[in-house]
């Protein structure tokens, strides 16, 4: 067990930071959660990140790592003496079963931004209140005033409209945002019926991308709070799991801490992979289409540079066919950094590995993303996404 506290700067409203908190949580990892209104953040941590961004880790040496994948990685591939070593580990030794995690992770990370940011800021009458009094005491000192609580919040409520615009919630998706959060819910009862986590019995780097939509906006915030206790009581319940260091077993009292085999991936994860050929797979595509076009009208860009003056990570707009309507939604580099994780896995793979990665991924219609790339990398330096060089004049 690692003997000094780590400061996770983060907060509970925050989408991001409970993917690296639930991990720390599960792995027993001593730290203490300050929120980005802690004097400290905007003194000491916000000139290193160069940004207002959540979650950020601080190590006991005073390490910064910003970046959920990052502050993941630095846990899992620590080596050292005995007490170094994560609990569960969520690197999975199977290739195969390696890149299905790489897989969700991604998908859960991103895929879920629309009923994420819709549930939250759609019915007002249960949530408002309560999200409210979420940000002031994530942002403000305990002692402000109403009218500094309204203005933060204003603030906070105009950022994220517009990063909900930005993820495709509009008047025409709304609908099929329900449909489809529904269709999930369903799909994740039915798999939980059958396994504590998405691989089997202990979290992975897949839970950990699907704990960070769920956990603060679609279990805590009122609405969705209800619906999701109502509709799916075994989500709530690996929720629940996810949040603790204890394994929370209850409902799986035979379960070990064995992930499945590869002969044995089961039929309700092969659905659950399905959707996310429905939900995902457009987006990723024309996402990527549009980099490569914005990346070969800039062959001037040097490698180690975004590109952009604004460090957003955010390369423009582009439309594709979502559940029978045009969807327009930012292409963000860190999508291809996500993407680029769960293709290095397959990579790494041996090659009878790769052999049944590539005939799960075509049996559920997903084969494309094996090989969906940009022409240059997305690199991570200095704690925020940079190109690397162009693939093709290296191959």
């Amino acid at each position: 067990m690692m003997k000094d506290n780590y400061i996770l700067y983060g907060s509970a409203p925050s989408w991001a930071t409970a993917k690296v908190r639930s991990y720390m949580r599960k792995q027993c990892i001593p730290f203490v959660e300050r929120p980005p209104g802690d004097p400290r953040f905007a003194e000491k941590i916000m000139p290193v990140v160069m940004r207002n961004i959540m979650p950020v880790l601080e190590t006991p040496d005073g390490t910064i790592i910003q970046d959920t994948a990052d502050i993941i990685d630095y846990f899992e591939h620590k080596t050292g003496t005995n007490d170094e070593k994560v609990l569960l580990p969520a690197t999975p030794e199977s290739g195969l079963i390696r890149a299905l995690t790489h897989f969700f992770d991604m998908c859960c990370y991103d895929a879920l931004l629309r009923p994420v940011l819709y549930f939250r800021w759609n019915f007002p009458d249960d949530n408002l209140e309560y999200v409210k009094n979420e940000f002031s005491s994530t942002y403000l000192p305990p002692d402000a005033d109403e009218k500094a609580k309204e203005q933060m919040f204003e603030w906070a409520r105009t950022v994220t409209a517009s990063f909900a615009k930005n993820v495709g919630v509009n008047a025409e998706s709304i609908p099929l945002i329900e449909a489809s959060y529904s269709e999930l819910l369903q799909l994740l009862v039915e798999h939980f019926k059958g396994q504590p986590y998405l691989l089997g019995g202990r979290p992975t780097y897949g839970d950990y991308g699907l704990i960070a939509s769920l956990y603060a906006h679609l279990y805590r915030d009122p609405y969705p709070a209800k619906l999701m206790r109502q509709q799916a009581p075994e989500v709530a319940r690996w929720v629940e799991r996810m949040s603790g260091p204890g394994q929370y077993l209850w409902d799986h009292p035979d379960s070990t801490e064995d992930l499945i085999a590869d002969n044995a991936v089961p039929d309700t994860l092969k659905n659950l992979m399905r959707y996310f050929a429905e939900e995902y797979l457009p987006e990723i595509t024309a996402h990527a289409i549009f980099a490569n076009d914005w990346l070969d009208a800039r062959p001037e860009l040097e490698p180690g540079t975004s590109g952009l003056v604004h460090l957003t990570g955010v390369l423009g707009r582009v439309e594709f066919d979502w559940r029978g309507i045009k969807l327009k939604t930012s292409v963000r580099m860190y999508n291809f950094y996500m993407l680029q994780r769960f293709q290095d896995s397959v990579e790494a793979a041996s090659e009878s590995e790769q052999q049944a990665i590539q005939l799960l991924f075509e049996e559920t219609g997903l084969s494309p993303l094996l090989k969906l790339k940009t022409h240059r990398r997305v690199e991570r330096e200095k704690h925020l996404e940079v190109w690397g060089a162009d693939l093709r004049s290296v191959q």
